[in-house]
């Protein structure tokens, strides 16, 4: 069982914040791609993650669901642990089975869209509700309906992955997470392998669950996206956050140089 060094006093973290990271840092071999990540995500807000690619934006979504385990830190969605279970100081990782239940309440929608292609839209979106939930296929199919019809493909059902083009199998796979029902969604830049013409069809969906309360932690080159939907926006470079803030403060009055570069080069 793996242990893990836990940063900060406090047992638990804030009731308030959905997604709570305290000191997070992570290494492959003998490159430490995150090198204390602090940040703090509260229910209904969407936090962009902005930088240059390699400088740890992916890791760190990956290690709040605990697809990357972490090294030293502390990481808790919605007041509780992912993926570790706390003995006095020190963070002992779960087995498999129990990471796996905790993962149930973290939506992620991945660059590629990772559809089953030999299912449905429909039967993608069902999948994990029916094996998963135990739901019924009847209130599992209804469900995949509306959610069809809420990101704008319905009657689409029975198309397969193949049949459908790239924006539309992203808003499938955002259908899909929708499906077990989530309180926090993770977009690991979901338009990067998308034709630019498609780039807007997935943003409305995602602009649309932010109305709608969402909350959301979405790694993006997007900035018109983060300027306009964004709570918060943290720009990342080699391992730590730079600078942190409103969409105003870091997209349009950066204090930090780094910062000034890089928006500099994308906006």
């Amino acid at each position: 069982m793996t242990a893990v060094p836990v940063a900060g006093a406090t047992e638990t973290p804030a009731a308030t914040a959905m997604v709570e990271a305290v000191g997070v840092r992570k290494s492959f071999g003998r490159t430490e791609v995150l090198k204390g990540i602090d940040l703090t995500v509260r229910p209904g807000e969407v936090t962009c993650l902005v930088g240059p690619s390699g400088s740890g934006k992916s890791t760190f979504l990956r290690c709040i669901n605990h697809l990357e385990t972490i090294d030293s830190g502390r990481l808790s969605v919605n007041g509780h642990l992912v993926g570790y279970r706390q003995r006095g100081d020190r963070l002992y990782e779960l087995k498999p089975a129990e990471v796996a239940a905790k993962r149930r309440d973290i939506g992620m929608v991945f660059q590629r869209f990772n559809l089953f292609p030999h299912m449905t839209a429909l039967q993608n979106i069902m999948h994990a509700p029916v094996l998963v939930r135990g739901e019924s296929r009847k209130a599992a199919r209804q469900q995949a309906e509306q959610l069809l019809e809420r990101v704008g493909l319905a009657g689409r059902e029975h198309h397969y992955p193949s049949q459908l083009s790239g924006g539309q199998q992203q808003r499938v796979a955002i259908a899909r997470a929708l499906a077990m029902q989530p309180p926090l969604m993770l977009f690991d830049e979901p338009t990067s392998a998308l034709d630019p013409e498609l780039v807007g069809e997935v943003l409305d969906v995602m602009k649309g669950l932010a109305r709608d309360g969402m909350t959301m932690v979405v790694v993006t080159h997007e900035m018109g996206f983060a300027r306009e939907v964004g709570d918060s926006v943290y720009f990342m470079d080699d391992g730590v956050v730079v600078e942190s803030g409103t969409p105003t403060e870091i997209l349009e009055n950066p204090r930090h140089e780094r910062t000034r570069a890089f928006l500099s080069k994308v906006l």
